[in-house]
């Protein structure tokens, strides 16, 4: 099964965003569970962000078995870790941390060399940019609802460098904050929007000519 078929099932609507001080009151609430080891605490995190992570591994790695890997290493680590969550940043956002580090850390073991480079280092394509885009503006990812346009999303994603499809990743799909993503990804503001700017330039063509492809006799 290819990588974007796998992703496919895992695209839908996110849910809809919190008003700020009940995500606040939530993630202190997770924290002191985990500081106490509440039971079923984890089953009911699981539950709830399985699918988003899962989704996230399989964009990050684009290897299926490796993901599904992660997705149980990263669970282990809230488990044991739990209690490092202080609760001053969405829950969410401390999973994909945990995730990426893991992705980071795996990759260092399978290449024997860092991924700093791909996931920190400094390239042409994080320079800031000297525009902003609304959010009210559309995105590329707008006109499509359908699976099979989803499907196609993820192939365009998985075509895009590893930098600019993980902010993509996380803006659109997880509903992550700029602000977020930047304490996910370690890197500052202005090399967030820009990897999001320019990530989002690559895949609207793409996009566009996937859309405007007739489709396959059967």
């Amino acid at each position: 099964m290819s990588v974007a078929a796998s992703v496919r099932p895992f695209f839908g609507q996110g849910s809809a965003t919190a008003v700020d001080e009940q995500v606040r009151q939530e993630s202190l609430a997770v924290s002191a569970g985990l500081k106490r080891q509440e039971a079923g605490l984890l089953d009911e995190l699981i539950v709830r962000y399985q699918h988003r992570l899962l989704r996230y591994l399989l964009y990050l790695t684009g290897n299926r078995e490796m993901a599904e890997d992660l997705f149980q290493e990263v669970w282990m680590r809230v488990l044991v870790r739990g209690a490092q969550f202080n609760g001053q940043a969405r829950f969410d956002t401390w999973l994909f941390t945990i995730a990426r580090n893991l992705v980071i850390d795996q990759q260092r073991k399978r290449t024997m060399s860092s991924l700093d480079e791909l996931f920190e280092g400094k390239s042409d394509d994080d320079r800031p940019m000297s525009f902003e885009v609304a959010d009210g503006d559309p995105t590329p990812f707008d006109s499509f609802s359908n699976l099979e346009d989803r499907e196609r999303i993820a192939a365009a994603l998985l075509e895009l460098d590893t930098l600019h499809r993980e902010v993509l990743v996380l803006r659109f799909h997880e509903e992550l904050s700029l602000e977020e993503i930047a304490k996910v990804t370690r890197a500052p503001l202005s090399t967030v929007k820009s990897r999001l700017y320019r990530g989002m330039a690559v895949i609207k063509p793409k996009l566009e000519r996937s859309q405007s492809r007739p489709p396959e006799a059967v």
